[in-house]
């Protein structure tokens, strides 16, 4: 849900071109492996992280190749291994439920500002904490996904 990213780009290569390109080929982001492989007739850009002894939310990103009349529309869509992605929920749910809390402390206890304050505040350093992490991994991953199909299908 918040963590599936979707792109949409053209090609000038044909569909078929576009498949015999990618399929195969091995991405190395951040010491991590990742192949793309073809399954269900969609290509797919799976990590290998067998041996990854580090904890580390890694995406599955689905290739869509659509024909168009001279080039192909390639879809991207990037969500979150099933595996990973309890943890960044939870976390996501936590923050809000503290935010929320310290709200209804705003609200039905008028005068106290010290309690809903922290607990606000904590909420949202936790988040913004949380988010920088994303960003600095899983984001990062999808980024140069996308910007290795688009550099080998132009």
């Amino acid at each position: 849900m918040i963590f599936n990213r979707t792109y949409k780009f053209r090609s000038s290569l044909s569909k078929d071109a576009v498949r015999d390109k990618l399929l195969g080929k091995r991405i190395q982001i951040h010491q991590m492996d990742f192949e793309v492989m073809e399954k269900n007739d969609k290509l797919k850009v799976i990590p290998h992280a067998e041996n990854s002894t580090e904890l580390k939310i890694l995406p599955i990103t689905h290739l869509e190749l659509q024909n168009q009349a001279q080039n192909t529309t390639i879809i991207i869509r990037s969500k979150p291994r099933r595996i990973d992605i309890g943890g960044p929920y939870l976390l996501v749910i936590f923050c809000a439920f503290i935010f929320i809390i310290g709200l209804g402390f705003l609200i039905f206890q008028p005068g106290q500002y010290q309690i809903p304050m922290v607990m606000g505040g904590v909420s949202i350093l936790i988040f913004v904490v949380f988010w920088f992490k994303m960003q600095t991994g899983y984001f990062d991953y999808i980024r140069k996904i996308r910007s290795f199909v688009k550099a080998n299908t132009q």
